[in-house]
């Protein structure tokens, strides 16, 4: 009897031995299963967290067209634009001011950069000047020019062709070489506007280009011409005018009075334009994109 006994509950302790064991490796099993689960659930919403990603990334082009004067700030946003978003072209043409809003009313551009403010005109027909920079025009002469300094009405007399020797400045007895841009151009026309001397001025040259006024002057002995403050460099003499120097701080002051904005015209309200344009307009407005009008050297509008 005590031997059937035993041998019951040895049976009896090897059934629960056996139960516990099963429950045991259930409870793993189904541990394992949720951690699996879980790491499943994680790596789907990581996925679908990249894929609303790159849904949301930019793509497709913008086009400029417009200001020469404009050409490095236009060209270091759109590569500054395109590292931030590389689905994106932006492509910029460089057919002075005029031209560039054409374009843009015209439907053949997106925007339409313009180193002057906006007529009448243009502002009838649609166009919407968003100013992201203000730009100083520099009077320069050939390094070799006595002559450091001029009065307002002296440029203007300049200009206009009724002063035409440096002698009668307090230079030496050399002829004044009027050099300009072309007709159109944005640097002209503030440049005339602001010295009230439009259609009046007698050019030996006008140029294309800011930087064939550069080397124009550069390689002219008595040239004078204008560019914008940015492009400066030692191949050309800087004139301070009124006794103020041609720089940011002058500018900013007011003390300065040569000095333009840079507008980038859009046909409509920057809020009615594509998405791409939207943005390229929300990153120049941004820190960052003021930073970078600092970087090539021009004056931020705020």
């Amino acid at each position: 009897m005590k031997k059937a006994g035993l041998v019951l509950l040895a049976g009896v302790m090897a059934f629960g031995l056996a139960a516990c064991g099963s429950s045991s490796s259930e409870t793993t099993a189904a541990t394992t299963t949720a951690a699996d689960t879980t790491e499943a659930a994680a790596d789907t919403t990581e996925a679908e967290a990249d894929s609303e990603a790159a849904a949301d990334e930019l793509s497709g082009s913008i086009t400029m067209a417009g200001s020469t004067s404009m050409e490095k700030f236009a060209n270091t946003l759109a590569e500054s634009f395109m590292a931030l978003h590389p689905d994106v072209t932006v492509q910029a043409e460089f057919t002075g001011s005029s031209a560039g809003i054409e374009a843009v009313l015209s439907g053949q551009s997106d925007i339409g950069n313009s180193s002057r403010n906006l007529t009448d005109d243009e502002k009838a027909e649609g166009a919407v000047e968003n100013i992201v920079a203000i730009d100083g025009i520099a009077v320069v002469t050939d390094p070799s020019n006595t002559v450091s300094d001029l009065t307002k009405d002296q440029l203007v007399q300049i200009y206009t062709g009724q002063i035409t020797n440096w002698s009668d400045l307090g230079g030496e007895s050399l002829p004044i070489v009027v050099v300009g841009r072309e007709a159109g151009s944005g640097t002209r026309g503030a440049f005339e506007e602001i010295l009230a001397i439009e259609d009046q001025c007698q050019y030996a040259n006008e140029l294309d280009s800011t930087g064939a006024v550069m080397a124009r002057v550069a390689s002219t002995p008595g040239a004078i011409g204008y560019v914008s403050l940015d492009v400066l460099d030692d191949t050309v003499k800087a004139l301070s005018l009124d006794g103020v120097e041609a720089n940011e701080a002058n500018i900013k002051d007011g003390s300065y009075f040569l000095s333009r904005p840079f507008v980038m015209a859009t046909n409509g309200e920057i809020a009615d334009q594509n998405e791409l344009v939207q943005a390229l307009f929300e990153y120049v407005y941004s820190a960052d994109g003021q930073e970078l009008v600092q970087s090539v050297g021009l004056i931020t509008v705020e």
